[in-house]
């Protein structure tokens, strides 16, 4: 069976790299961006398309409207880890996973115990002053009755995430190229790998223990060892 194949090369594996997608959060009651629940389709009746209202350039013209849509889409506080999250950091505990590198925002890897996270797209928990670069909390944003202002200078806070027209942070690319490459087994889940430069990262494994993991077809499973369209709580549970 493919799930005891799956439990095998874990058990033989001391280099473990995950990377994830918006589907690692789903279970958790976060919305994807292109399901039929997902943020594109629930947010069609809005003044802006949601490419819009997430971009750097809302986020310069029309910052109140950012914050606006961007508290009620983006955050959700009320989200706990799931099993996939604290399956990956007791792997992190045990030892044989060495980094989660995630395109979500959101910190439930953290929550859940993980230390050595990639955050490709930035995180909801981290947001900076655009004049003096002073840090906030997420709970500074969400006690904003508006546009969050620094209480140092007085300049707009922006959340410490990468935004459409904004470029992934290079440092975290690379070091995320390096762990895949070093990894001995890469497991791939909750993503469509569609999105690019992300979906590209999967070209630098080098290894024969490439596991995909995902609701629905990915343009990679041919060149997995192993591929799974189901739950990634429930597998990797199963499977450790």
């Amino acid at each position: 069976m493919s799930i005891d194949r799956l439990r095998e090369m874990i058990r033989e594996s001391q280099n473990i790299v995950f990377f994830g997608g918006a589907g690692v959060s789903t279970e958790s009651k976060i919305p994807d961006f292109r399901s039929e629940t997902g943020l594109y389709t629930t947010s069609k009746n809005t003044q802006y398309p949601p490419e819009y209202m997430l971009s750097y350039s809302c986020f310069l013209k029309d910052t109140e409207d950012f914050y606006e849509f961007y508290k009620k889409k983006m955050i959700y506080q009320e989200a706990k880890p799931n099993a996939a999250h604290i399956v990956l950091a007791d792997l992190e505990k045990a030892g044989k996973l060495r980094a989660v590198i995630t395109q979500n925002i959101d910190g439930l890897h953290q929550m859940a115990g993980s230390v050595n996270v990639l955050e490709l797209h930035g995180s909801i928990h981290r947001n900076y002053c655009t004049k003096c670069n002073k840090f906030f909390p997420l709970k500074y944003i969400l006690d904003s009755p508006s546009i969050p202002e620094c209480d140092q200078c007085g300049g707009i806070v922006k959340p410490d995430v990468v935004l459409y027209e904004e470029g992934l942070n290079m440092y975290t690319l690379d070091r995320a190229v390096e762990y895949i490459e070093r990894a001995d087994m890469l497991i791939v889940g909750g993503t469509s790998l569609r999105v690019y430069p992300a979906a590209g990262l999967i070209e630098y494994y080098r290894g024969n223990k490439l596991v995909l993991i995902n609701k629905s077809e990915t343009p990679y499973d041919s060149r997995a060892a192993l591929s799974f369209n189901e739950s990634i709580g429930e597998l990797l549970k199963k499977a450790t």
